[in-house]
């Protein structure tokens, strides 16, 4: 077991993970010696004669579990980025166990009862601020996770956390292998019409086919491009069904984790899985959530109406006589943003080169922003030869941590983008952020360029948003570090960063044509801006309808009876009035891996309500003389380095300086 390396402290730089030593053999050993580890830990908390004090019950209780969390971490990254049949199994066999394993701790009468009575005494213990927020956060947290239940009704609680933590995985690994399944190959040159000979060459395969994988979104990208009507039939019609029919349906899978999060709601209290999920959150209450979107939808709704009358009048001058479906969306669209703007994505993507767009723009944004910089580390282990690791500095030359980056899609890995830590600050643990950020960006063939599209520049920038909220981590406690905060407060860094995608100053930066270094002509950068707003109406539409439709889910009863899916699907989506036929939620149940396989269950909306925050504060820094460095270190100051030791409202607006508005959202969506 000492040489088990996912058990020791890595002796590499940060204590990051070393590739080199870990098996997949080092997972199962670990994981169940790291969780009696923790238990042990807990029980002698528990059998502790003395008084409870914040030593030895809180900070005892947060120390508890270092080498499960270790082992969790870098499995949790690969089980997403880079899985194989060994973790798949692993990862079904044991995630039960981990239900049972948090049960075990926040379901422990002697160990909420030292808790409850710190807490009760918590004015008279002299705490600072961050410890004081520590032991209400535990508390809450053993409340919430149903501490104050009858012995009866834990039992009840237990099976129902195992048994959602095995739909959930199921659902995870059943969507992955219904993605790849679903991928569409093509022996006609011809039915691929519109794509670049670039983008051909990337999806040819050995046998002289083209392979067209699915992402992980109803819409797919290429849809923009393909002239074939047929083909992007195909591929729409493969991707609004990958997961609802076959050996990879997932509609039994989300009648049973609903049902099952609904009835725990209830036996906690709740009258329903998103009013007990939303406690800790900025929004509170659906309610809220609600009435958020009442002010958006009617808005969004019209505006993509209006775009699709538009793009049916390009069909029919086309000499087309075909309704608009779907399908037809984003080609037809993008005729019209040609049109009306002049701008050709494949004008745009030679202008932005992945390795330029990471080093000379996200990078050089935080530079400038916040002082740190980045230096290529090529000795640090990855788990895949095309992640890439870098190292970070402060203004002053000092370490603030390691970022790695793995852009590229590949079978092993799920649809998306997403950041993560591999080691998690903590001054108390004397740890500095290891972070990583995972995109899904087509790989080139051998030897030529990874040319991104705009959105796809937006997401590095999102995505690193995220990194900046871990590495600027300034806490004692991991439990509140970095990114540890409420789903709708979590994504404020990270749409906040997108902002200076196309800051004057950074774009000319980054924006570089790869074969002529030219900078991108201002005539471009004008097209771009002017075509801002363009198809927002559709945009706006298919992620409320996404997160109207998570909310519906997470609101019924107990006693609900759901007896299919895609019923229960048009009738959520009828009753919030988004069903509307040419604008498919972003994410239909079915493959809706945010909420019924990973963490945003009843808080998709959260892109959405961060998307408000975001506008605001970036009017903010309008008002305040935009990309300074003084403005980015008060950002950093007052939001960045909190992690959870404020109220989210308070921490707001005392950066704001006053609550957020939504009108700034409505003018940068273009609907008002």
């Amino acid at each position: 077991m000492e040489e088990n390396p996912l058990l020791k402290e890595s002796e590499l730089d940060y204590f990051a993970p070393d590739f080199t030593k870990i098996t997949d053999a080092h997972y199962r050993p670990a994981f169940m010696k790291s969780m009696a580890l923790q238990q042990e830990r807990v029980q002698s908390i528990c059998e502790n004669s003395q008084t409870p004090t914040f030593e030895n019950t809180i900070i005892a209780l947060e120390k508890s579990g270092v080498e499960f969390e270790q082992v969790r971490s870098i499995f949790g990254a690969l089980a997403n980025a880079h899985i194989n049949d060994t973790i798949k199994i692993i990862q079904k066999e044991l995630s039960p166990k981990f239900a049972e394993h948090y049960d075990a701790i926040y379901l422990n009468s002697k160990l909420f009862e030292r808790v409850k009575t710190l807490y009760n005494q918590r004015e008279t213990l002299g705490l600072d601020a961050e410890s004081y927020r520590l032991l209400v956060y535990f508390y809450e947290k053993f409340v919430l996770e149903g501490a104050n239940l009858s012995e009866k009704d834990k039992e009840i609680l237990k099976n129902y956390n195992s048994e959602l933590a095995s739909l959930q995985t199921q659902f995870n690994q059943d969507l992955l292998e219904a993605n790849n399944a679903s991928s569409q190959f093509f022996t006609d040159e011809k039915a691929l019409d519109g794509l670049s000979e670039e983008t051909l060459k990337g999806f040819a395969t050995s046998d002289g086919k083209w392979k067209i994988p699915l992402l992980n979104t109803t819409q797919q990208p290429l849809l923009v491009s393909l002239k074939n009507r047929e083909t992007r039939k195909q591929l729409f019609e493969a991707s609004v069904h990958r997961a609802d029919k076959g050996a990879y349906n997932t509609q039994d899978i989300i009648k049973k984790i609903v049902t099952l999060r609904a009835k725990k709601a209830h036996l906690l209290g709740f009258t329903n899985y998103a009013a007990w999920s939303l406690q800790q959150s900025m929004a509170k209450t659906p309610e809220n959530v609600y009435r958020f979107f009442k002010n958006l939808v009617p808005a969004a709704v019209a505006k993509a109406r209006e775009e699709a009358k538009e793009i049916q009048e390009k069909i029919n001058k086309s000499g087309e006589k075909f309704a608009l479906e779907p399908y037809d969306w984003n080609f037809y669209a993008e005729q019209v943003r040609k049109a009306k703007f002049d701008l050709d994505e494949d004008q745009i993507k030679p202008y932005f080169e992945l390795k330029n767009v990471l080093e000379k723009g996200v990078f050089f944004a935080a530079t400038k922003l916040y002082g740190i910089t980045f230096k290529q580390r090529t000795d640090i282990p990855v788990y895949h030869p095309d992640v890439l690791v870098y190292e970070v500095f402060e203004e002053d030359g000092s370490k603030l941590g390691l970022f790695y980056g793995d852009f590229f899609a590949r079978e092993t890995k799920k649809g998306g983008a997403w950041m993560g830590n591999f080691v998690s600050q903590s001054k108390l643990l004397n740890k500095k952020p290891v972070i990583y950020n995972v995109c899904n960006y087509t790989k080139p063939a051998e030897g030529l360029p990874a040319l991104l599209s705009y959105d796809q520049v937006e997401t590095l920038f999102h995505e690193f948003g995220h990194a900046l909220h871990g590495f600027f981590a300034s806490q004692q406690y991991k439990s509140l570090s970095g990114t540890a905060v409420a789903r709708d407060f979590v994504e404020l860094p990270s749409q906040f960063n997108e902002n200076w995608a196309l800051h004057p100053e950074v774009l000319k930066n980054y924006a570089l044509h790869y074969k002529t270094q030219e900078v991108i002509p201002q005539v471009l950068i004008d097209k771009i801006k002017k075509a801002g707003t363009f198809n927002q109406g559709y945009s706006f539409t298919e992620v409320l309808a996404a997160a109207n439709l998570d909310l519906k889910w997470h609101t019924i009863s107990s006693d609900t009876q759901i007896d299919n899916v895609h019923t229960f699907e048009k009738r959520a989506l009828e009753n919030t009035q988004l069903l509307v036929k040419e604008v498919p939620a972003r994410y239909l149940s079915t493959y809706f891996a945010h909420i019924f396989g990973g963490g945003y269950a009843a808080g998709y909306y959260s892109y959405q309500w961060t998307e408000m925050l975001h506008h605001d504060v970036y009017n903010w820094f309008v008002e305040n003389g935009g990309m300074t460095r003084a403005n980015g270190q008060r950002f950093r100051d007052m939001i960045l380095s909190r992690g959870n030791t404020l109220d989210y409202e308070k921490m707001y607006i005392d950066f704001r300086g006053k609550e957020p508005s939504i009108e700034p959202l409505l003018k940068a969506r273009g609907l008002k």
